[in-house]
């Protein structure tokens, strides 16, 4: 029904300006083409100047509003990051420049210049100084602006410096799971063909290798914070995409191409809770490229601590090896073996 009602309603919209333009068409005849058409375009020019009056007010207005909302007054959660929002205020400010000086030309030009008595149009169809002038300015900011976002882009997809933390994140529809390397420093190595082999190792881990018994697998990503980390993106089903807007990074997780980049955390997530006001406050990481039906809930958390903090969780992990070969497993060898002794010792002679 409610459809139905929204057809009518258009439908009659259509019609009352139909018949206005008709009445208007009709006026005209009676004026006179000439009168009615100079009439009509003094009206046109003082409402070119209202809207652009009204439009520059409403971009502000809309600034003014939604700015605090947006993730700029927190500032970047990570140091690289503080480069692209310079980057971005820098692109901005030169587009936001042009923007102004563009719109005031071409409705004040639409006022000044509209039809009058006496004042005949000037028609040139080339000028070999004005497009040289509007084709090389815009692209000298154009080429100083990419310049500018292939550096950053170049340093942040480059080798990490060596004391950064490495954390895998392969996603899948619809969630992310990360892997640490062991004591080790090292990822033990990947194949899709060991997908389930065990049981349970939905990352198809090569547990022969002797560098994956210490790996460790999470769905919660722990990160010390000002200290690089590299991380080593994965896709198992089809393109997802890293985004992590409070760290002004993303980068996409392709199938079999494994990508990369880093970045140095520098704020821990307690003091973003009080940077923000917030104190529900997390760090997110989104998919950023449509995957499916569950895109929209294709979430994952980042927890940014000190480093004390960070070590205390790694050691309080398990490596993912033993919970497929519980049997190797060190300290249910040693449960076992005190078990076994304790009869032999309550038997033994006081």
């Amino acid at each position: 029904m409610k459809e139905f009602y929204l057809v009518a309603i258009v439908a009659m919209i259509f019609v009352v300006i139909f018949q206005i333009a008709k009445a208007s068409e009709y006026v005209s005849v009676l004026k006179g083409e000439d009168k009615s058409r100079k009439q009509n375009n003094r009206i046109n020019a003082f409402l070119m100047i209202a809207f652009l009056v009204l439009g520059l007010f409403g971009a502000w207005y809309c600034n003014e509003l939604y700015y605090s909302k947006t993730l700029f007054p927190q500032g970047s959660a990570s140091v690289e990051g503080e480069k692209i929002d310079l980057m971005l205020y820098i692109t901005i400010g030169v587009t936001g420049v042009v923007f102004v000086i563009t719109q005031v030309l071409l409705f004040w030009f639409a006022f000044k210049y509209q039809e009058k008595d006496g004042q005949k149009a000037f028609f040139f169809p080339h000028n070999n100084k004005l497009e040289l002038l509007w084709t090389t300015v815009p692209a000298i900011f154009l080429t100083v602006l990419v310049v500018f976002g292939l550096k950053f882009w170049f340093k942040v997809t480059s080798d990490a410096p060596k004391d950064a933390v490495v954390v895998e994140i392969t996603g899948h529809q619809f969630a992310w799971d990360m892997r640490y390397p062991g004591k080790d420093g090292k990822l033990g190595n990947k194949n899709y063909k060991l997908y389930n082999q065990p049981a349970g190792n939905t990352l198809g881990v090569d547990f022969e290798a002797e560098e994956s018994w210490d790996d460790l697998h999470t769905t919660e990503m722990h990160l010390p914070v000002n200290r690089p980390v590299k991380l080593v993106i994965n896709a198992m089903d089809v393109i997802h995409d890293v985004g992590l807007s409070h760290f002004r990074m993303k980068m996409d997780a392709v199938p079999g191409i494994p990508t990369t980049m880093w970045f140095t955390p520098q704020y821990t997530t307690e003091q973003m809770k009080k940077r923000t006001g917030n104190p529900n406050f997390v760090y997110e990481i989104s998919c950023d490229q449509m995957c499916g039906q569950g895109h929209f809930s294709m979430r994952g958390v980042i927890v940014v601590e000190t480093e004390e903090e960070y070590n205390k969780w790694l050691a309080s992990q398990k490596p993912e090896y033993f919970t497929f070969f519980p049997k190797k497993d060190p300290s249910n060898q040693k449960a076992t073996t005190d078990t076994a002794s304790a009869p032999i010792a309550q038997a033994m002679p006081q």
